[in-house]
């Protein structure tokens, strides 16, 4: 692995709900086809935040000690014995879910359906919050140097994007309307955008996050103050982003006829639906779950600034302090991203 590489490494574990902390662990071997990464910037994530307060979502239960953090990025410091895309050196940007590559979904290239899937800080698989750590080397994508690494890091949230722009069918032309400002809000924005959509609406009830929206392209409507019939909202695809079920239902009423609804944001269980309005304008209702194949799509929109990664990136920690990074929209509405930096004390 390198000479430079210590045998022992901090990682940020948590060990229940609301109790985090900084330990010593060894660092992870590299099998045949993985590298070791050394880890320099994650971003927090909405999931991250959940299984800290709450040690679940839905079915993935937190039962053992576990390190978060899935969007990240960082440079290869050690190579497994058949590894062929990766030098020492290479700065990379991770695609945190490997998939068994044989299950009927990955042979049919969907892979982000793969039963098998290990993903970062899903339980039981380890996460990035931490100095070090190893990923098969099919997703460990090069990032040019021109690439910041909170950037390559934010690319995994830019895939959501991706991925959501792709299930709409999103081309020249197209109207769209993203309920939510929040961070996926917002990469779903520049992406519907990068995508060639003739208007992007985005709504939300904060203004800050809607100030941010307007900066980055769209039309905004803070939606406690004006209705989204009120505000004469019309659009070809929706694409939910807030996960607020009372929001859902209003929005897909203003979707046009043969239009697309792509539900991204994960909020309760079951969501009210407008079925009349579905049926008599045959929209389209589908689900996402995390994208396949998007990243060399996302690196090449950030790398030909058609998107803008670098402003999410709001707030910085080290990794002493990544329980304030969990915590930092509590207490500070103004926080788009949290960004933990494990080569950082």
């Amino acid at each position: 692995m390198g000479e430079a590489v210590p045998p022992t490494m901090r990682a940020a574990v948590l060990r229940s709900v609301k109790d985090l902390a900084v330990e010593e662990r060894p660092v992870p071997e590299p099998g045949p086809r993985e590298v070791l990464i050394q880890v320099r910037s994650v971003g927090t994530c909405g999931s991250d935040v959940h299984y800290y307060e709450h040690g679940r979502i839905g079915d993935f239960v937190v039962r053992a000690p576990l390190v978060l953090g899935h969007e990240s990025s960082g440079v290869v410091v050690g190579r497994g014995s058949e590894v062929t895309r990766h030098e020492v050196g290479q700065r990379v940007s991770m695609e945190p879910g490997v998939p068994c590559f044989t299950c009927a979904q990955c042979r049919a290239g969907r892979y982000n359906l793969c039963p098998d899937m290990r993903f970062f800080a899903t339980p039981p698989i380890d996460g990035a919050f931490c100095e070090y750590v190893v990923l098969h080397e099919e997703f460990a994508h090069p990032v040019p140097d021109s690439m910041s690494d909170d950037a390559a890091a934010l690319l995994e949230p830019l895939s959501v994007g991706v991925w959501s722009s792709q299930k709409a069918r999103v081309g020249p032309g197209t109207r769209v309307l993203v309920t939510g400002a929040g961070p996926i809000g917002l990469v779903a924005l520049q992406a519907a955008r990068a995508f060639g959509a003739a208007e992007v609406v985005v709504t939300d009830v904060l203004p800050q996050r809607l100030e941010t929206a307007r900066a980055l392209g769209a039309t905004t409507v803070n939606v406690a103050e004006t209705s989204l019939a009120d505000a004469g909202v019309e659009a070809d695809v929706l694409i939910e982003c807030s996960g607020f079920p009372p929001a859902i239902g209003e929005a897909i009423r203003r979707v046009r006829r043969a239009g697309r609804v792509v539900l991204v944001g994960m909020g309760g269980d079951e969501i009210p639906l407008p079925l009349a309005h579905v049926q008599s304008f045959e929209i389209e209702v589908t689900g996402t779950f995390r994208y396949a194949n998007t990243w060399p799509t996302a690196i090449a929109l950030a790398t030909g600034k058609e998107v803008d990664l670098d402003r999410l990136a709001t707030h910085h920690f080290g990794l002493d302090a990544t329980e304030q990074a969990l915590t930092a929209l509590a207490r500070d509405e103004n926080t788009i991203k949290a960004m933990v930096h494990p080569d950082r004390p």
